[in-house]
């Protein structure tokens, strides 16, 4: 009976310290964890977005424009190619999405409908109707007087408020009459 008494004892302070040291550090990985999921699951909007960003820039690159005007008999035309000029930045001020989401304003000349048809987001075709993380800009060196040559698709963030903003770029260039894309999004900082 005595055996039997010393074998059901509980457990000592030494085995118990072990098991609160144990959960201890598993919390202390859980939580970093769930942190590094979150913020990846944010970025992946720049990420998403200059890509959607890209591809409507090269979309406008390969719609052939050609003048409006009547031809007279016997005269031809040939399509030119252009990049979209550059864009107003959305949202102005980076302090807009410092640690905080941002939502466009919509209408007519406002934000993304900012422009003319040869402008920034109304050539690209490109709107983000929620609220946004990110600060995106599209910006060519294509003007007036010249079809352009490259341009660049930025998206900015300050995910924790910290002001170290944290920059994401999707690039092209025209290389023989076609465009040709970055194969991956460069980023700076992306945990910020």
């Amino acid at each position: 009976m005595i055996r039997k008494h010393r074998n059901s004892r509980g457990f000592t302070l030494v085995e118990l310290m072990i098991v609160v040291a144990i959960v201890g550090i598993l919390a202390a990985l859980a939580i970093f964890g769930v942190k590094k999921y979150v913020t990846n699951a944010k970025t992946a909007e720049a990420r998403n977005t200059l890509g959607m960003i890209a591809k409507s820039g090269a979309g406008a690159w390969a719609k052939e424009i050609m003048p409006g005007t009547i031809l007279a008999d016997g005269a031809t035309v040939g399509g030119a190619s252009a990049l979209c000029k550059s864009s107003v930045a959305v949202p102005a001020s980076t302090d807009d999405i410092k640690g905080l989401k941002y939502q466009s304003k919509t209408g007519a000349g406002l934000d993304y409908n900012n422009g003319s048809a040869d402008t920034g987001w109304v050539c690209l075709k490109f709107t983000m109707e929620g609220p946004q993380y990110y600060q995106y800009q599209y910006t060519s060196d294509s003007s007036a007087s010249s079809p352009g040559t490259k341009f660049d698709a930025v998206a900015k963030g300050d995910l924790n408020g910290d002001g170290v903003l944290s920059t994401f770029t999707r690039s092209a260039e025209v290389r023989n009459g076609s465009i040709v894309l970055s194969p991956q999004v460069l980023e700076d900082k992306p945990d910020e």
